[in-house]
């Protein structure tokens, strides 16, 4: 699993989240409200574990600033 999180009011709010649990790849992205978006992702575990680290080191302020204006990424 790599997440992205965001303090929020003293409070660590996920942000994106690429994990593998009910046996597939896929990512989770969250508004302020917890709602969230899952998107399957179509790759292998080793596959999805690069995008995630790729997708977060590169955009990871983008998805800061989104989350925080109450957007989905």
């Amino acid at each position: 699993m790599v997440q992205l999180e965001v303090n929020y009011k003293g409070i660590w709010k996920e942000v994106v989240r690429y994990d593998c649990t009910h046996g597939f790849a896929h990512r989770d992205a969250y508004d302020l409200r917890k709602k969230h978006i899952k998107e399957e992702l179509h790759l292998n575990f080793e596959d999805a574990l690069t995008l995630a680290d790729d997708d977060i080191d590169d955009n990871w302020e983008t998805y800061k600033h989104r989350f925080l204006e109450g957007e989905f990424l």
